[in-house]
Parts: C-alpha cells; structure tokens; sequence
C-alpha cells in the first residue's frame, strides 16, 4: 500500500504493524484485579514497572483490600512503598484513594472516568489504564512513550498528555484504544527511546516523519 499521509491514516498503520510487530502486548504491570491495578499505577508514576513488581506483593498481601489499605499505618506503608520514589505522596494518594473507595463507592473501583479522576493520586492516563485494562472499556493512556511517538509520527504536536489524548483518540477505534497505547508503549521502549531511537529497526521507518533512515 502507499504511505498514509494523513494523521489518521499514519495512526491506523502503525496500529496494524505494531500489532504485528507485539501480538501480545499487555501491561506489564503485575496485578490480579482493578484495585491492585489502581494501586500500582499510582506507584508506576517516574518510576518503572519492574521496581514497582518488586514492591506490590508484599503491598497487596499486606493490604488485599480497600477496606485494608484505608487503615493502613502512614509510616507502614511509607516503608512498604519507599523504593519506588516519592513514597511520601505516593502513601498519601494510596491511603486516600482507599479511603475514597471505601467511603463514596463500597469498596469497588468505579469505571467512569469522572468517578476514577475523583480519586487521590488519579489522573486520566491512571484512570484509562485502569479502564482499559481491568475494567475492558475504552481508555488511551498517554504516558512519555505514547507522548513521544505521537509526536514522532506527526499525529500531534501538542505536549500536554490530555491533549495528545484528546487528539488520539478520534483516530482510533474506541475499543482498540487500550491496545493502541499499550503497543506504542513496547515500541518507545525496545525501538524507540528518546535518545537513539533505533530508526534502522523500526518497522515504521518508512512512513515516520522522524524517522531518520
């Protein structure tokens, strides 16, 4: 096919190939339901997902639920939480976003997005991380690679991640949004840092406005 010219076409094409390129793609944050999901999400904030999977089994076996994590000992769970940096707000929107669940919606994780964002610690990339993993509903979360390579690929020039999800998003199928993100996710990370990106390797390489080969 020829080279999609359009910010839709570019988008639609490198969904289909990096589907190709990562059919297995998924969150690689380690989690058995939407609350641990919520809760390492918050932990995942400038820190990486594999220090976060070192500290959420003993985070979720000493809090295995809302109701658990709402009467947590500050100075507790600041320990259990330390390593992934921040610990000091990180405790804080933890304590209060159980606190909020268990006090406005009974213990459950709601799945609208103005219900999630009324939590503690939760912003829109938190909330369609949750949405679109846990709960199965339509959520782009923007983090620094899906920023990045957004940009790279000319579907936006906005900086600020609820724009660039707010232009993202008509260009995908609701239902595939979560995929979208997920896919443009392994690919900043294993091909496209944001020093040296590996254009040579890139099986986007020939559409990419960036791309450097």
């Amino acid at each position: 096919m020829g080279q999609p010219r359009s910010c839709k076409g570019r988008a639609a094409e490198a969904h289909r190939r990096l589907g190709d390129e990562y059919p297995g793609a998924e969150c690689e944050l380690d989690h058995a339901n939407s609350f641990q999901l919520l809760a390492a999400t918050i932990l995942s904030a400038q820190c990486t997902d594999k220090r976060v999977n070192m500290v959420t089994p003993k985070l979720f076996a000493t809090y295995p639920k809302p109701v658990d994590l709402a009467g947590a000992i500050p100075h507790e769970l600041e320990e259990i939480v330390r390593s992934t940096g921040f610990y000091g707000n990180k405790s804080r929107s933890l304590l209060g976003m159980a606190q909020r669940l268990v006090e406005v919606f009974d213990s459950e994780v709601p799945s609208s997005m103005a219900d999630l964002t009324s939590l503690p610690g939760v912003g829109r990339k938190t909330a369609n991380v949750v949405r679109s993993v846990a709960l199965g509903l339509p959520g782009l979360p923007v983090d620094t690679h899906v920023g990045r390579l957004s940009r790279r690929l000319g579907l936006t020039t906005e900086t600020d991640p609820v724009k660039v999800e707010m232009e993202l998003n008509p260009m995908v199928p609701s239902a595939e949004r979560g995929q979208f993100s997920l896919r443009l996710i392994l690919h900043g990370r294993r091909v496209c840092p944001s020093r040296k990106p590996r254009c040579e390797d890139c099986v986007l390489k020939d559409f990419c406005p960036s791309s450097e080969v």
